[in-house]
């Protein structure tokens, strides 16, 4: 074994560095032998131990593995950012020097990565506090190994961040709504101590036409909901009796809005009129209304059914059945079934088409052939902040009756059944997804 023995060790020009030794090079320091540091270490503190920087911070900056600061908040709050891409072991620690924290705070920022479990920054508000952060691993992230009091840290509430859609606000929630295909785009989610990162929604498909010549009304398009208790407890309507909100993830969610259905039209008509389409967020899929039943036909099946058409051609058929709701089937039903025909006299009417809460009602006998069957009841919901009805059938008329009325856009409905013109168009989707943004 070689020994040198001086008494400095230097390097060979000016403020130049000195290395001791290659890459996996091991020094040993004997018992009893005593090292003192007179200026600046950095780099020792892979076990957890951090040299403590005396170079008092006034401002915000990036820290460096292995070095603990203290930071002075005297003149305002001061945010000191974590390294980026640090490796396990890595160390920080922070001291609030003047005992200022509990008026102006230290924010840790977490640049990246998590921070005691959660993608949150750490807040220190509490005078004379201090903590020391470990960097674990890509789960947990920085961990904290030692404070001053556990009670003196505490992690930023943090929540869903999302874009999208049309965005209003109603108090502490945020609400993207769709009436158009588009995209919802989460960035970031919330931790424990701010929203979760769950969303409440509503997803309207497109209402079916209204059929032709004592036509049926259109079955309103499927309307599927959650029980809005994840953001707000507001009131979601009967539709969505104990549904559990949507988890989300850092991704963009395709959204579709399904058009309404065309009214019936012609002399005679060829077919029923035109079913709404589809409408779907994440897992949620809502079918669309089905088409008015046209003079002596059945209706179709859809989200709601369409109800069945008016008087048959020669007063001896067996009548026209109701179009069929919830189809396809879930559960919490998406819609109602339309109402049927089985009156068999010229003085009938077409049924109405079922709507989200109720079935549409049936074909009546009424010589003055302006009677109208009433479409089935919509769903009322808070889910915007105020009350608005969504997936209402639309009514069947007798062939005096006045001019069909087509759905409103982006309400669900279904067409107008027609006395003797066209049947009114069904009223396009739409999609509403609301979730907590702060407290």
């Amino acid at each position: 074994m070689s020994e040198i023995k001086v008494n400095k060790i230097s390097p060979r020009t000016a403020c130049g560095t000195t290395t001791l030794g290659d890459s996996g090079d091991t020094f040993t320091i004997p018992a009893g032998v005593t090292i003192t540091n007179n200026g600046t270490a950095a780099g020792f503190g892979a076990t957890g131990a951090a040299s403590w920087d005396t170079t008092v911070k006034t401002t915000g900056f990036t820290a460096v593995s292995g070095v603990g600061y203290f930071v002075n908040t005297t003149a305002g709050a001061i945010t000191v950012t974590l390294p980026l891409s640090p490796a396990a072991g890595a160390v920080v620690a922070v001291s609030d020097y003047a005992g200022t924290a509990d008026t102006n705070a230290i924010t840790i920022g977490r640049n990246g990565s998590n921070i005691n479990g959660a993608a949150a920054d750490l807040t220190v508000s509490f005078e004379n506090s201090a903590v020391t952060l470990v960097y674990v691993d890509g789960t947990q992230g920085w961990k904290a190994t030692d404070t001053s009091n556990l009670n003196d840290i505490a992690l930023q509430p943090a929540y869903v961040t999302a874009t999208g859609g049309t965005i209003t606000t109603s108090g502490d929630y945020k609400i993207h709504t769709f009436t158009g295909p588009g995209t919802f785009c989460v960035s970031a989610l919330g931790n424990p101590v701010g929203g979760p990162n769950n969303v409440d929604y509503m997803v309207g498909a497109g209402g079916g036409g209204g059929g032709w010549c004592i036509g049926g009304g259109g079955g309103a398009g499927g309307i599927r909901a959650s029980s809005g208790t994840a953001s707000g407890c507001y009131s979601a309507g009967p539709i969505a009796s104990c549904v559990s909100a949507l988890p989300v993830s850092v991704q963009g969610y395709s959204i579709v809005v399904g058009a309404g259905g065309g009214g019936a039209s012609g002399n005679p008509a060829p077919t029923n009129a035109a079913s709404g389409g589809v409408s779907t967020f994440s897992s949620i899929t809502s079918a669309g209304g089905g088409g008015g039943g046209t003079y002596g036909r059945s209706g179709n099946s859809g989200g709601s059914g369409s109800g069945a058409g008016g008087w048959t051609s020669n007063g001896t058929d067996p009548g026209s059945s109701a179009g069929t709701g919830n189809t396809p089937p879930v559960s919490p039903s998406q819609g109602n079934n339309g109402g049927f025909n089985s009156i068999n006299t010229q003085d009938s009417n077409g049924a109405g088409g079922g709507g989200a809460t109720a079935s549409g009602a049936n074909s009546t006998s009424n010589p003055s052939r302006t009677h109208i069957a009433l479409g089935g009841a919509g769903n009322t919901t808070v889910i915007s902040g105020t009350p608005a009805t969504y997936g209402t059938g639309g009514n069947g008329q007798g062939d005096s009756a006045p001019a069909a009325a087509p759905a409103a856009a982006n309400s669900s409905g279904g067409g107008e059944g027609a006395g003797t013109d066209a049947g009114g168009n069904g009223g396009s989707g739409i999609v509403i997804i609301r979730y907590k943004f702060q407290n």
